[in-house]
């Protein structure tokens, strides 16, 4: 019988060996999402018959002894704001069509080049632009750990797949937290690369989106950033090529790191306990691991310049999001869009600027004063379900504060391009997950690699899986 909390690597291991075909194990997985989708939401388009005949086409390439890619005859399912040539992408928007796309964005042809199956399409707010996944198109996708809870946003889809065996791993994406903050909620690795890592067709955001995937080992999201980050001679910037290949990275010694632990929110918001809580036995297990961690106050943005970003870049990018009736949207996005339309365009080209330039100096303190800096990867837990649609529908001109909580670690590492990753070693007294945060330096995924795998080692979440999930 066929783990569904099997590692990708795994799953394809078998397949090379012939232990599991690609038929049964796509068999498996739909079994999976028959049962048990209907009560988290997860996978929000499935076509069971177009995974079966990629499935046995994958078979058959096995049995006419073929050479076979490294994650051959593997499902992944793809979020719903990633273009697949045939498939629509609606962004979890009322106002998309079903239209089929002409185009696939350059990382899902890099899955695909490495023998994934695409397997249907996971739910995220809509137009992404949302830190729980909630929409008025699908509905709420609900935490397999507590359904009362929400698994995160904006790949909460991807992660809640993952977490209850619908998937092995799932293609996500990151503009503020949105890999890693399901990943938290869920008890999954999330790793946010670094930018100009994996191709993008468009770098949206101002450059802040980072492809990625949402995984329950750090070997999976090795190897992922391996065959997602091969180079595209056609993108405007590419990060430089690393020292050898990321799952070379896995179990090779990190030396004794210098990390600063941060349990204060650079905006300034309430930290909850079991967060603090969490990051702190994320530190003592690294310093079983002959780590040096210490408190550290480290300098981020200026208020004016984080703002710009919050409202005058998103508020820009939503107004100019692929609608075929805006009109539709939900009330907080509609607002935002009026707002981009009171401001010239010399503001926004101000506040990219700044960004750039508070970045260098945030930038300048990894290697200077620390190593890696480690903190809670949310300032909250995972709130319930619909709260968050709720408060920014109720307050779109802000504050608000659970949001402003879910966002208030991650965010700089998408403004400065810095990667990071998520690590799952604590529980709430709920039951819920609760992640810890590491950011590298720039371009180190490396360091981030062999710290996650050697915490994989010593804490065991491989094998934590959400209760009512089970084999």
């Amino acid at each position: 019988m066929m783990n569904p909390f099997q590692s990708a690597i795994g799953l394809a291991a078998a397949v090379r060996k012939r232990i599991l075909s690609p038929v049964e194990i796509a068999d498996a997985y739909l079994q999976r999402v028959n049962d048990y989708n209907a009560a988290i939401n997860a996978i929000v388009r499935l076509d069971d018959e177009a995974v079966r005949a990629a499935a046995r086409k994958a078979e058959q390439d096995v049995v006419d002894g073929a050479d076979l890619p490294p994650f051959h005859g593997v499902p992944l399912p793809v979020k719903d704001s990633a273009q697949v040539a045939g498939q629509p992408a609606t962004y979890g928007a009322r106002g998309v069509s079903n239209a089929p796309r002409k185009l696939t964005e350059p990382v899902i042809s890099r899955v695909l080049d490495a023998g994934f199956l695409l397997f249907g399409r996971t739910n995220t707010p809509e137009m992404t632009l949302l830190s729980a996944t909630d929409n008025n198109r699908y509905g709420h996708t609900r935490n397999p750990w507590n359904l009362e809870y929400t698994p995160g946003g904006s790949s909460g889809g991807a992660a809640a797949a993952v977490a209850a065996g619908l998937a092995p791993v799932a293609h996500g994406n990151d503009g503020g937290g949105s890999i890693r903050m399901p990943s938290s909620a869920c008890g999954l690795l999330g790793l946010k690369p670094s930018r100009g890592r994996v191709p993008n067709h468009v770098p949206t955001w101002d450059h802040a989106v980072v492809e990625g995937a949402i995984t329950r080992t750090t070997r999976d999201a090795a190897a992922l950033l391996d065959v997602m980050s091969v180079p595209d001679r056609l993108a405007m910037y590419q990060a430089p090529t690393p020292e050898r290949p990321y799952t070379e990275e896995v179990g090779r010694d990190s030396g004794q790191l210098r990390i600063g632990l941060l349990l204060n929110a650079p905006t300034g918001v309430p930290v909850a306990p079991e967060c603090v809580a969490a990051a702190e036995h994320t530190g003592r297990l690294l310093e079983s691991l002959g780590h040096k961690v210490f408190p550290a106050a480290p300098k981020f943005f200026s208020p004016e310049a984080f703002m710009g970003f919050a409202t005058t870049i998103l508020d820009a990018a939503q107004w100019a999001a692929p609608y075929d009736d805006p009109a539709v949207a939900e009330p907080h996005l509609r607002y935002r869009m009026r707002q981009a339309e009171t401001r010239h365009s010399g503001l926004y080209v101000k506040a990219s600027q700044r960004l750039m330039e508070e970045s260098r100096e945030v930038r300048a303190q990894w290697g200077r004063d620390f190593d890696v800096l480690l903190t809670p990867t949310m300032a909250c837990p995972p709130p319930p379900v619909g709260h968050c649609l709720a408060e920014n529908n109720a307050h779109p001109d802000g504050p608000r504060l659970v949001e402003t909580q879910m966002i208030s670690f991650t965010s700089v590492c998408n403004i400065t391009g810095l990667p990071a990753v998520t690590v799952p070693t604590y529980t709430s007294a709920a039951g819920l997950p609760i992640g810890s945060q590491l950011i590298g330096g720039p371009w180190d995924e490396a360091a981030l690699i062999r710290l996650s795998y050697a915490l994989e080692d010593v804490d065991g979440w491989t094998h934590r899986h959400p209760p009512g999930f089970d084999i």
